[in-house]
């Protein structure tokens, strides 16, 4: 069984769990630095990405995910999770993980109140389109060679992403029933889907 960790310092962590669990996954919060040992895959979950950052420095947690990145580990970050993972972001005053190639804006459609739902194309996870939930959400600007769009708005904006075996999502997958966009991660983790 796959052991997945959802990084629990602040934000939506406890619905990755939830939907994980629903999957037939060992799923578990992570806080401390050992707690990222013999694990699968790891969920960087939305939130307040700057808090989350910062967490992250707090509890010795920044390098070593930046360490696992770098050596191709499984990592699937949704909304804050896609800002700390990407190389470049702008409105951030924190360091990113710089793990994925691309350049993101943070809270790229307004406040919270601009925040939307809408129906997704994702052709990596088939048919019928996914309920997407935006809020505060980030858009992806610049991507490089290595990194492919998985979906985009209808005006062409970037908002999912997958470089190896990193996925980046500007929206919230957690606050849905739909399980796809999890076991499309679990297939990169357990070496089902290709690039």
């Amino acid at each position: 069984m796959e052991r997945i960790g959802v990084l629990a310092l602040q934000g939506a962590f406890v619905e990755h769990i939830a939907l994980l669990r629903r999957l037939g996954v060992e799923a578990f919060p992570v806080r401390l630095r050992q707690e990222l040992r013999k694990l699968d895959g790891l969920i960087i979950p939305g939130g307040e990405s700057t808090t989350i950052g910062w967490l992250m420095q707090e509890f010795r947690l920044l390098e070593p995910v930046r360490k696992l990145a770098g050596q191709g580990f499984p990592i699937m970050g949704t909304c804050a999770g896609m800002i700390l993972l990407a190389r470049r972001v702008l409105g951030l005053n924190l360091e990113p993980l710089g793990a994925m190639d691309m350049d993101v804006r943070r809270n790229a459609f307004g406040r919270q109140v601009d925040s939307f739902e809408t129906d997704l194309e994702i052709p990596v996870i088939g048919a019928p389109p996914f309920h997407a939930v935006f809020i505060r959400a980030p858009f992806i600007e610049r991507v490089g060679d290595g990194v492919e769009i998985l979906a985009r708005l209808p005006d062409g904006t970037g908002i999912a992403a997958r470089q190896g075996k990193m996925v980046a999502l500007a929206f919230h997958p957690e606050l849905t029933n739909d399980l796809r966009l999890h076991s499309y991660f679990l297939g990169i983790v357990r070496g089902d889907v290709e690039r």
